[in-house]
This record gives structure tokens, sequence and C-alpha cells, in this order.
């Protein structure tokens, strides 16, 4: 690792996805900056581990045979076909992903630990770029408006404290961002926020040959859901989440109703029965896209987690930290161009965001909020799942967000229901 700089255009505040693919779309751009993490390289970071068609897209933007070395490395990324949904009564709807990343076929998606991901993309920053085991302690900016401002921001190295000056600041730390407490004034809302827990198993039986992802929709636990994700060598992400204000006023126990499901679920009980867990259960929290937040103001942009970012529905926040990255080094090259940096310019960094992934996270806000009615839950998943033509339809929405959108209209739901 090189010395910190003392000065910078832009200080990327996190080397996960959201952060290294900011770093790689500006390094693309030939733009001055730098990254940091408290964390050394490769960490596990507690997670799904599920990489969706959007993490595909981005990267094939960027560089189409970064996909190619994915599907090399078949130890660490293990190629996923499509989803199976299972209403509260058991009744499963499997769908199918179809994607073409490149204008090539390749595998809809990947299931990768974090451990595995997160160093792959952090092994393609310039190593001059990059700054691990740092930690941000302090963020001060100065009284001056627009091109003349900065952020000076206090770095703890090697128990060494450090100032770096930046003109724009890129809070990527995830789900505590330091960045948007400080700055966007963010503040947890139970509400828009979900509490999830995770394993690694092995053994367990009953997947799909194509490695599909598993959503489990457990009357107990709406809204939210028991996950299972097969991986390479025979292992399993397994967990589960749920709405943390659901969690307060029903007084859930997430870690007793997961065990509680594995064990009497007779589903789940026969194919956990020759099961081990590889680790325990580990906790952590999802900031959900239910609700808009601020993603940007005076010289700072927030990425992934840090913006709230995730889907309310699925719980996916990899590819769209990536998308927002990717958004934010594209906007963050125009800034510097300019010489623009103050709030009102960097909201068009929020518009870019939402017009990409707003529509998304409405409408799992809006399937997120079905599943509050177990019932019709049950009826639109078995109607569904026994209509060719829906299974079609709803398999291209995972494509198509002009599709999606049907998701949001009451009619679609009473076309299934009926037909």
């Amino acid at each position: 690792m090189s010395s910190l700089p003392i000065e910078t255009n832009v200080l990327i505040v996190g080397a996960g996805p959201a952060g290294a693919t900011t770093s790689l779309f500006l390094e693309r751009e030939g733009i001055e900056h730098c990254v940091i993490d408290q964390s050394t390289f490769p960490r596990d970071k507690i997670c799904g581990d599920a990489l969706s068609g959007k993490v595909l897209d981005v990267l094939a933007r960027l560089d189409p045979t970064l996909v190619e070395e994915m599907e090399a490395k078949v130890q660490e990324f293990l190629p996923c076909y499509g989803i199976t949904f299972v209403a509260p009564n058991g009744t499963e709807l499997s769908i199918p992903f179809r994607t073409k990343i490149a204008n090539r076929q390749t595998a809809a998606g990947f299931i990768s630990p974090r451990l595995d991901f997160d160093a792959f993309m952090v092994s393609k920053i310039r190593p001059e770029r990059l700054h691990t085991g740092c930690r941000m302690v302090a963020i001060r900016s100065t009284n001056a408006q627009g091109s003349q401002g900065y952020h000076e921001v206090d770095v703890d190295h090697q128990g060494k404290c450090h100032t770096i000056r930046a003109r724009y600041l890129v809070g990527c730390e995830g789900e505590r961002s330091l960045v948007a407490k400080q700055l966007a004034g963010y503040v947890k809302q139970k509400e828009h926020y979900c509490a999830a827990l995770r394993a690694y198993y092995t053994g367990i039986t009953g997947c799909h040959p194509d490695n599909y992802i598993e959503l489990h929709f457990l009357k107990d636990i709406l809204p939210g859901y028991l996950w299972i994700f097969p991986l390479s060598n025979g292992r399993f992400n397994v967990g589960i989440g749920m709405a943390s204000h659901q969690i307060a006023r029903r007084k859930v126990n997430l870690k007793a109703a997961f065990e509680k499901a594995i064990r009497e679920i007779p589903t789940l009980r026969e194919r956990f029965l020759h099961a081990e867990p590889l680790t325990p259960l580990q906790g952590w929290g999802l900031p959900l896209g239910s609700k808009r937040f601020p993603l940007s103001g005076e010289g700072f942009l927030l990425v992934g987690d840090a913006g709230a970012l995730i889907d309310p529905f699925t719980g996916e926040g990899i590819g769209n930290a990536m998308k927002a990255g990717y958004h934010a080094a594209n906007y963050l090259g125009s800034s510097l161009l300019k010489g623009r940096r103050e709030a009102e310019w960097l909201r068009g960094y929020d518009q870019l965001v939402y017009q990409d992934l707003g529509g998304e996270l409405q409408i799992g806000k809006t399937l997120q909020q079905l599943t509050n009615y177990p019932r019709l839950f049950n009826l639109v998943v078995g109607k569904a799942a026994g209509n060719t033509e829906l299974k079609g339809l709803i398999s291209s929405m995972f494509d198509d967000i002009s599709l999606r959108n049907k998701l949001r209209n009451p009619f679609f739901y009473l076309r299934i229901l009926f037909n």
C-alpha cells in the first residue's frame, strides 16, 4: 500500500462493491481519486451472497472480460439460472432468469461469498489508489461553498491520525455510514429497515439442478423470508430476514424462528435432516429503499447501502450499489469538469439513480406489502405456478423494468386470480 495522500479530488470511503465500482469507473475516465477502507482484504461481509444480472451488466459496461473471469473461477462463483418463491402455504413458483450480457448468453447471475467477490473487485483497483486498514474517524467541511469548498477527513491508520483533504467525498461504508449520518443526517427508521441472520451450511438436499436461489415466505416472519442459496463446494448460504418494525412489534426472536422453521416445517425439516452448520448465525441490518433518502449534498454522494438502496422485497443490495457506483463516477466526472460541487448541482446524481432504480424499489415495496396478506400471496403464487404464460411473463420481468411495472397494477393480480 502506498502512503496516504494529503489531498485528492475524490475520496471514496469503503472498498466494497459500491466503492470498488465507483473507483473502477473513475479510473476508466482518468479521474484522480483515493479509496480507503478500515478492513484488509479478503474479508468476510455478512450478506446473502447473490450476484444478480445487474452486477453482471455493470461489470460488462466496465469490461466484458470481467464476467468471463468470474465464469472461470468455478470455486468462487457458482452460476445461477433462476429463483424459487415459496408461498406461506408451501406452494412453489420457480422462475428461470433470462439474461443476455454483452450480446452473448451467459449465466444470469452468480452466488459467491463476499469474502471472494469483494476481494475480486478490490483486486481490480489500482494499488496506489487503495488504502486498507484506514478507519475514518471525523469529517470537517469548510465554510466555503461551491467550487472552493472541500472536506477534511481524519483517518486512523495503524494508530496514527492522518488528514486527507478532498473536493468530493463518496460514502460507501454501508448501513453504518458516517458520511450518511454526519453529512446527510441519515437516521435509522425501523419501518424502512430489515434485520437478518446468516449462516453457512453443508449437506442441504433437494436443491434445483440449475442452482436456483430460494426465498421461503413463512407466515410467522412476514414481511420477510428464509432463504437458501447454493454455493460452490457443497456449501449453502442460509438465513432469515424480517422487517425491523414488525420484529419489535411482535417481539420476534429471529434465531428461534429460523431454528423452528428448519425443525418443524416438513419440507425444510427433510432437507436439513443431515445438514451441518459451518458457521453460527450472524446478524446485520439492511436499510431498505422503501423510502427515498437524499443521496447527495454539498460536495458528497452516497452509494449503495449508505444511501438505503436495498430492494424491499428481495433484499438485493449488491447490484443496486454497483449501479449507483456507475452513476456516481459518471456524475463526478461531469462535476469536476464544470467545477460544480454545490448541493443543488449534485442532486442530479439522485435523479439519475432513482430514474434507474426507483421503479424497481417501488415495485419491491409493493410486493413487500403483498406479503402482509398471506392468503392473497398464496393465491397469486398458486395461480402463477400453474400458468405457463404468466410464468414466462414474470421471468421476463427480471430483465425488463417496463414489464415489471405491471406488478404495481392491481389488475395484474386480478388477471392472475381469475385467469
